[in-house]
């Protein structure tokens, strides 16, 4: 009986140690954030026909034993898209870049990609800026040809747009769905984040009740490239939203919210404490740039849900080199990725 008792005391010490070393149910996503960078690992590669200075705004998925990624390429000419795919992020910089302006999606302004797999239709989708906000289709993330023409999912900018972009920029189109419904945010480059709605089996049509989610009375606060992310496994969101710092430098902050249409309550949004800024990230190959500037969340599914782990997160974003100044589309932007290195796990 002592024995059992022994026993049983011990296995409960044990349990006790566990549940305490275990995160708290709140404690998935931290309240500040440290990141070490890599180096430089997708540059763009000009031909003949694409003279290149920045490839930007990546978007990227997972599926097939392969990153997919799709970015914008820029010159003082313009923008068009661009997409490689590799098994492993050292591949990244020799794989082969498909200029998509050769495809359906064509010729002309078309930036800032979002790609994702809408599981009802069993199709890709691949969202981006044309001047309004479009999309193409694919059955095969893989085949860069596959790609139909440019559909709109607006007849013309939004009236509450129109009212308050001021000399802004309407950019930076993004999608998420829940359960019943599918949310485009955009920004204006005027300290405001837009959300339409449609339902779920309406989508890609129906995108109504354009509303101001988000707002600042400094622009550079809450500038552009929203991401909206479903943290996997819980009940929360995360929104990051680009804002140009006190030095000129772009920075992530970030908020959380228990619905994609709700209250967002800041989470690493200041500059003292960013979600992700020069100040919060380490390079041990050398400082190659000190914005942190539009990117993508590597997901750990790759459906219009947008799940992410929350664990040792990873972000692809585009810097550039500190030095580097004039035009702005022909700056020398090139994409790098973030690993978190202060998880709660």
């Amino acid at each position: 009986m002592k024995s059992r008792i022994r026993y049983l005391t011990t296995l409960a010490a044990v349990l006790l140690t566990v549940l305490a070393a275990a995160p708290a149910a709140d404690a998935a996503l931290p309240r500040s954030f440290r990141w070490s960078s890599s180096g430089v690992l997708i540059s763009p590669k000009s031909d003949a026909t694409h003279d290149i200075a920045g490839i930007k705004d990546p978007t990227v998925v997972y599926s097939g034993g392969k990153y997919h990624v799709f970015a914008s390429t820029a010159n003082a000419a313009g923008y068009n898209l661009v997409y490689l795919n590799f098994s492993d992020w050292s591949q990244a910089g020799s794989a082969t870049q498909y200029y998509l302006d050769k495809t359906a999606i064509g010729p002309g302004y078309r930036a800032a990609p979002q790609v994702f797999y809408f599981a009802p239709q069993k199709k890709w989708y691949l969202v981006y800026q044309n001047g309004n906000a479009a999309y193409s289709t694919n059955s095969d993330i893989a085949d860069p040809n596959g790609w139909s023409a440019p559909k709109n999912f607006y007849g013309a900018m939004p009236d509450i747009i129109q009212q308050n972009i001021g000399s802004g920029y309407w950019v930076d189109m993004w999608v998420i769905c829940d359960s019943a419904n599918c949310y485009l945010f955009s920004s204006d480059d005027n300290g405001h984040l837009y959300r339409s709605q449609t339902t779920l089996a309406n989508f890609p049509n129906g995108f109504t009740n354009t509303v101001i989610a988000m707002q600042d009375s400094d622009k550079y606060q809450l500038f552009e490239a929203g991401n909206v992310y479903k943290i996997a496994g819980r009940n929360q969101y995360l929104l990051l939203v680009e804002a140009i710092g006190s030095d000129g430098r772009r920075w992530f902050r970030s908020w959380t919210s228990s619905s994609i249409a709700g209250t967002w309550k800041p989470l690493a949004a200041t500059e003292g404490n960013p979600f992700a800024r020069a100040n919060n990230v380490t390079f041990p190959a050398g400082q190659w740039t000190k914005d942190i500037s539009h990117g993508e969340m590597i997901r750990s599914g790759n459906d219009q849900t947008l799940p992410i782990n929350p664990y040792r997160l990873q972000y692809l974003y585009q810097g550039k080199d500190p030095d580097a100044g004039g035009d702005y589309n022909s700056l020398p932007w090139r994409l790098g990725l973030l690993t978190q290195t202060n998880s709660n796990c």
